[in-house]
């Protein structure tokens, strides 16, 4: 009667096998500050794409307003800027790796402190890049000024 079992070289092989992916489940799992950044310029980007094309349908300004922890957005009403009212996608959102050190040229393009970008009701505007960066990631918006924003 022959005796049945692994041998110590199949044992072997499944630890290896077992050890790989759990590395490679672990460097998955860590954060990444860029991809973080990325994340959050990419959503960025899209919003101000949405509320640039807000301001031309209300016919008023809507403004990106930023900080180090967050941001939002605005709309213009008689000599204020409030919230935009009910609008669930042009909410005030945080940032997920703050704080966040933004900055914009050419330095015209927005007021600081909070950063703020205005965007009118004409479908051309002047073009911009803003540079978010933490933990020593850096992303970059390109704005067109025709309306399209890309993330680099």
């Amino acid at each position: 009667m022959a005796a049945r079992g692994f041998t110590l070289l199949e044992l072997l092989v499944v630890l290896v096998i077992a050890g790989i992916m759990l590395g490679v489940v672990t460097l998955t799992a860590l954060p990444n500050p860029q991809r973080a950044l990325q994340d959050d310029a990419q959503r960025v980007a899209l919003l101000m794409q949405l509320a640039r094309d807000e301001a031309i349908v209300r016919n008023r300004p809507v403004a990106f307003e930023a900080g180090p922890e967050r941001y939002r957005f605005l709309i213009r009403d008689d000599n204020a800027w409030s919230p935009l009212p009910q609008d669930d996608l042009l909410r005030e959102r945080d940032f997920k790796r703050a704080p966040v050190a933004l900055s914009i040229s050419p330095a015209g393009a927005g007021s600081s402190n909070p950063l703020r970008v205005v965007f009118g009701r004409e479908p051309v505007d002047k073009p911009f890049v803003l540079t978010m960066s933490t933990d020593g990631a850096s992303v970059a918006i390109h704005a067109d000024g025709i309306g399209h924003f890309t993330v680099e």
